[in-house]
C-alpha cells in the first residue's frame, strides 16, 4: 500500500470499529503508524481475526462496480481504491464505482 492508501485504510479500520486508536508519527525517512488493536473485553478475542492482502505489486486485482466481493457474507469489509478515493466495498457498491481491491478484513 502506498503512504496515502495506508493512512486512509487506517482511518477506515477505525471508523468501522476494527481498531481502538491510531496515531501517525513523522520520521526522518518515512512516517510511522501506531495502532492500538481492539479486543472483546470479556473473551479477549481480537476484533481483526484476519487481514488478507488482495492486490499486490506483481498482481493487481481490479473489480467492476457490480463485482466488488462480499467478505464473509457481509460480516467483514473489503477496502477498495476507486476514482472517488479509498473506501469500503459496501460504499463502492452504493456509489456504483469499481476499482482496485486492496485487502479484506474480518
Amino acid at each position: 500500500l502506498s503512504c496515502i492508501d495506508s493512512r486512509v485504510s487506517t482511518e477506515i479500520l477505525f471508523d468501522q470499529g476494527y481498531i481502538r486508536d491510531f496515531k501517525f508519527e513523522e520520521d526522518n525517512k518515512q512516517g510511522v503508524i501506531k495502532i492500538a488493536l481492539k479486543y472483546n473485553p470479556s473473551t479477549r478475542v481480537p476484533a481483526i481475526t484476519k487481514l488478507q492482502r488482495a492486490s499486490r505489486p506483481g498482481l493487481r486485482k481490479y473489480n467492476g462496480a457490480g463485482e466488488i466481493p462480499r467478505v464473509l457474507n457481509g460480516l467483514g469489509i473489503a477496502i477498495v481504491s476507486t476514482s472517488k478515493g479509498v473506501i469500503t466495498g459496501k460504499e463502492a457498491t452504493r456509489q456504483n464505482v469499481g476499482g482496485e481491491v486492496l485487502c479484506y478484513v474480518y
